[in-house]
């Protein structure tokens, strides 16, 4: 008895590709001139390649069938170019790709990923060879795409090549690398006030079966990337949460996410609640306390007084195991801005630099803002992180999945 022939599918396709962590995320990276021609320019196609590779969307929630790891974290990928920027040596493009969703989400840029961006700029060739020193630090130039800001890393450059080990610890990474030190320029996001309400707390009306009398307290901050803040005790938190008591509850993640359709409807992101759900990625949601003593995620001690406030940030979904780095620069830039909630978390007053408590441990962030005219503009924001290639090659996937 003959077997039948087995139905002919279009076989699979090699894209060059690196898969690196950056800060406490990591990605698929790509140079723009390796994806195939009809993913060179945005649009459906890109989008199909993105989510395949990842392996979205997963109704099972495992990316068991793409690089992703099934979190916001580790469902992320990474394009670069030529920078059409003068003076920048790299144009950065992020797409969020959802898990569970057919979509990748190109609104905002990723903080933690940019560590990473540098190392690869340099490694891709995209960064000039007089540029680089023997040894010491190579400034990469970086042009952030999706917000159209500057960003630049220091990466650090050991015989020519770059230094990827070190012993920099980073809350949030198990093991220790190379420091890298990162400077977001003029980091409001987008071309709108940095407030966009034009205030510096809002009484965000929301439903009440969300928040008792319908008013919740909220920052809401284009900077980094576009967030709301409130208070954890208004919400029934102390700060200290780690992410199992917040993302086991569901009725907790949609209160939040309510809670995030109407700030970003109010900061003028969307015109309508139900484009919030095709909007994951921004703006983000957070909470911030005073200084408490906690247990974060891997059994370290945090003490109240090594710390200015407690902050916890929601990203796609989901309760952060550590912190983003965009949000980490909207908590530096509110936290140099008298009377913001996350301000007043951290006590108060002026201040160029806060460290704050997240669920995986610290995190200092130093920034920069002015008010000029009654309007306040950030000027930068700095802090530290670590990038480390973790495969290269080229990833798969079906030829007829674009």
């Amino acid at each position: 008895m003959n077997s039948p022939e087995p139905k002919k599918s279009a076989p699979q396709i090699k894209v060059p590709a690196t898969y690196m962590r950056g800060g406490t995320s990591k990605g698929v990276f790509f140079r723009l001139q390796d994806l195939p021609e009809a993913a060179q320019v945005p649009g459906p196609a890109r989008d199909k390649l993105l989510l395949r590779v990842i392996g979205s969307p997963d109704p099972y929630g495992k990316h068991t069938d793409g690089m992703g790891g099934a979190t916001s974290s580790t469902s992320k990928t990474v394009i670069l170019a030529n920078s059409t920027q003068p003076e920048h040596d790299v144009d950065y493009l992020f797409g969020q790709v959802s898990i569970d969703k057919p979509f990748v989400d190109w609104s905002g840029n990723c903080g933690n990923l940019t560590a990473a961006v540098g190392a690869f700029a340099i490694n891709s060739g995209f960064v000039d060879a007089e540029r680089i020193p023997q040894n010491g630090i190579c400034t990469v130039r970086i042009w952030q795409a999706n917000i159209k800001k500057t960003i630049i890393a220091h990466v650090p450059i050991t015989n020519g090549e770059v230094q990827e080990t070190g012993d920099f610890e980073l809350d949030g990474v198990t093991f220790p690398a190379a420091e890298v030190e990162i400077e977001f320029m003029d980091p409001a996001d987008g071309a709108g006030a940095m407030f966009p309400t034009g205030n510096l707390v809002d009484d965000l009306e929301v439903p009440t079966d969300a928040v008792a009398g319908g008013k919740l307290k909220a920052t809401m901050i284009n900077a980094g990337i576009p967030t709301i803040f409130v208070n954890a005790a208004d919400i029934g938190y102390t700060g200290t949460e780690l992410q199992e008591a917040i993302n086991s509850d569901e009725k907790a993640l949609a209160r939040f996410e309510t809670l995030r359709a109407y700030g970003a409807k109010a900061m003028g992101l969307i015109e309508n609640l139900e484009e919030a759900a095709a909007r994951q990625h921004t703006p983000k949601i957070a909470f911030v306390a005073p200084p408490n003593d906690y247990v974060a995620s891997s059994g370290k001690q945090v003490a109240a007084a090594d710390i200015d406030l407690l902050v916890r940030a929601l990203s796609m979904g989901k309760l952060h195991h550590a912190m983003m780095g965009t949000a980490a620069v909207a908590i530096g830039i509110a936290a140099t801005i008298p009377g913001t909630l996350v301000n007043l978390a951290a006590g108060g007053g002026e201040r160029n630099a806060v460290t704050f408590g997240h669920p995986s441990g610290t995190l200092r962030v130093g920034a920069e803002a002015e008010e000029v005219d009654g309007q306040w503009t950030a000027t930068k924001a700095i802090m530290s992180r670590s990038a480390r290639i973790l495969m290269e090659g080229w990833v798969r996937v079906p030829g007829d999945s674009f």
